[in-house]
């Protein structure tokens, strides 16, 4: 079975009960729980986010990986399980292993796919765009034309328009 990867990118309170990953949000959403058989591996990318030892301790049992990232977002931490879990690192091997072109190609896939998903719910909105259409269909291998902040930049201002 495919394990789940679950991201947070927003500040929450992450703690166990019943076997179960209980996530409790800063604002006023509801709490979530998730099984912990479920899951593969773990991002916490907000810097606000809180974890219990209890949950870590879970987590690591069944053998979740668990990556944390800096205030630039970028991954800077990993925990492994000490009773590994041989596919699990074998992908995280082969992803930095990855020749360059192929993590640009990715890259390219990524973004086209973001771009492509942006430009689905402007149009959901009424609010197409020609120009978000061309960014999508000519990202380059590794977008060094940038194409993603430009498609960004016309997501969040047709976005907040359409807010006012």
């Amino acid at each position: 079975m495919i394990k789940r990867t679950l991201f947070f990118g927003n500040p929450a309170y992450l703690s166990t009960k019943n076997e179960q990953l209980v996530i409790t949000f800063t604002d006023d959403k509801p709490s979530r729980t998730v099984a912990i058989e479920d899951l593969g591996m773990i991002v916490l990318e907000d810097q606000q986010i809180t974890i219990t030892n209890g949950l870590l301790g879970k987590l690591t049992d069944r053998k979740v990986a668990i990556v944390t990232c800096n205030s630039q977002h970028l991954p800077d931490g990993l925990l492994l399980p000490m009773h590994g879990h041989t596919e699990q690192v074998e992908r995280i091997g082969k992803q930095l292993d990855a020749s360059v072109p192929l993590k640009k190609n990715l890259w390219q896939q990524t973004i086209t796919a973001k771009i492509t998903n942006q430009h689905g719910l402007l149009k959901e909105k009424g609010k197409s765009s020609k120009r978000m259409e061309y960014l999508a269909k000519n990202v380059n291998s590794g977008d060094t034309s940038n194409h993603e902040a430009q498609a960004a930049a016309i997501y969040w201002q047709s976005l907040s328009r359409n807010m006012h």
